[in-house]
């Protein structure tokens, strides 16, 4: 068999199982009350998950993350992408130069580089104006807001990484869930 359809069949098995797996909670719970429950920010995260323990300044770039997102009047979602993202670029901290570990000249919550027109150092570092300038590239990203998140973030940073801003999702939902009300 050659590869390609190797593949298809493969991918197809996995997704008649992963359909099984989900299949079989949803119809076992059919018959529950439905609740109202707080808007789901996340459209579905995809495989295994990361999380860390956020000090006091992680948390305070988080919540400047979501001040941003909602000054910017956009929903959840972008907020999570935005967390995911930074997440995955700096965990949450706004790193300065970083001298020979820094990628090329990147900056700040989201790894941002000045020499790619991001703006300057200054701006780059300043939470807001980082989150700002990200979600103005989100925004640039035809259907953002239903695709998976790591190809949301991939579209907008370019990364050498595509499929590492997915393993945040799930902490990046729960910390907006959490303080987009506060």
């Amino acid at each position: 068999m050659n590869t390609m359809l190797r593949k298809s069949v493969l991918g197809i098995a996995g997704l008649a199982f992963t359909g099984g797996i989900f299949a079989g909670p949803v119809a076992a719970h059919a018959a529950e009350p439905v609740h109202d429950s707080k808007p789901v920010a996340v459209a579905t995260v995809q495989g295994a998950q990361s999380k860390i323990d956020l000090n006091d300044e992680q948390l305070a770039n988080a919540k400047a993350i979501i001040a941003a997102t909602k000054k910017a009047g956009l929903p959840e979602r972008a907020a999570v992408i935005s967390i995911a993202t930074s997440l995955q670029e700096s965990k949450l901290e706004n790193l300065g130069h970083l001298g020979d570990k820094n990628d090329h000249d990147s900056l700040g919550l989201f790894q941002q580089r000045p020499s790619s027109g991001w703006g300057t150092p200054e701006q780059i570092t300043n939470p807001e104006y980082s989150t700002l300038a990200f979600l103005k590239g989100l925004k640039q990203v035809d259907g953002w807001d239903k695709m998976p998140l790591t190809e949301a973030a991939q579209t907008v940073q370019v990364s050498a990484y595509p499929d590492a801003y997915a393993q945040w999702e799930q902490q990046a939902t729960d910390i907006v869930h959490q303080h987009w009300n506060s």
